[in-house]
């Protein structure tokens, strides 16, 4: 593990990388030792700053579980993050560019727990039984340590996106709340619209074969450091479509079939 102090610092230039809006180099490089572990503590470091701020965790996200999103971040496991609640933004409305670097977006479910869930042997059932609905979602996305680096453009690691908060930055919510057991939610598609042409779409069956398999994923990974996802908690499951990058005066519009649609316009 870094030195505990270098911990401290690396979560304070990503919390102020977040409200500056500037981009930071690639950990990694400047300590090559760096590990998972490490990018987890820096991560925890970084929401110690946001709570003391008077932020407050409204859930997790799970990234990196499909195919499509390993392939586009050349990584090959899947990451968390929490959902602060300044994240949150209204479907059908505008979202400030300039809150955001380099914002892409995502196509996603979202769980609503109704009941904690805490491992280890968190199953795919015990995660449709603790769900109290289920509702389509987008992410998005954004890089405060540097997609690739500015001067070899040599890819991030998988130490440095679990620093950054697994590139979380955002999330709409919308769409129609269905029950977890009344639809096939391996089934569940979506087209992804920016300025009114068909950019992605995708099968939620993408994400580990079926989207609760990596909320069960995360109530395990993180029964370790004693934690738990709790009732009321917002649960994104990972992406099943690649990211879509987005300009200010960008409109996406998300068609999730039967479970209606997500829409909003960047300014």
């Amino acid at each position: 593990m870094l030195p505990q102090d270098i911990i401290a610092s690396l979560a304070r230039q990503l919390y102020d990388a977040r409200k500056t809006r500037t981009q930071l180099r690639h950990f990694s490089k400047q300590f090559p030792e760096m590990t998972i572990e490490d990018g987890y503590a820096i991560q925890r470091e970084w929401v110690k700053l946001e709570i003391a701020d008077g932020r407050t965790i409204k859930g997790r996200k799970i990234g990196l579980t499909s195919r499509a999103m390993q392939q586009a971040s050349q990584i090959t496991e899947p990451d968390y993050a929490p959902l602060m609640d300044d994240m949150f933004f209204e479907a059908g409305g505008d979202i400030p560019f300039n809150r955001f670097i380099a914002p892409r977006v995502e196509v996603e479910l979202a769980f609503i727990l109704d009941k904690p869930l805490k491992g280890p042997g968190v199953t795919l059932f015990d995660v449709l039984s603790a769900s109290g609905y289920v509702v389509p979602a987008i992410e998005i996305i954004d890089s405060r340590i540097e997609q690739f680096d500015r001067e070899t453009r040599v890819m991030r690691k998988v130490f440095d996106t679990i620093s950054d908060f697994a590139a979380n930055a955002g999330i709409v919510l919308g769409g129609s709340p269905v029950r977890p057991m009344d639809v096939d939610l391996r089934r569940v598609g979506a087209l992804l619209h920016k300025n009114g042409v068909i950019e992605e779409t995708g099968l939620a069956a993408a994400v580990l074969n079926h989207p609760a398999t990596g909320v069960a994923w995360l109530a395990n990974k993180i029964a370790p450091y004693d934690e738990q996802l709790n009732a009321g908690d917002v649960v994104l499951s990972g992406s099943f479509t690649r990211p879509t990058a987005a300009a200010a005066g960008d409109t996406f519009h998300v068609d999730y079939g039967s479970l209606g649609c997500v829409s909003f316009r960047f300014i």
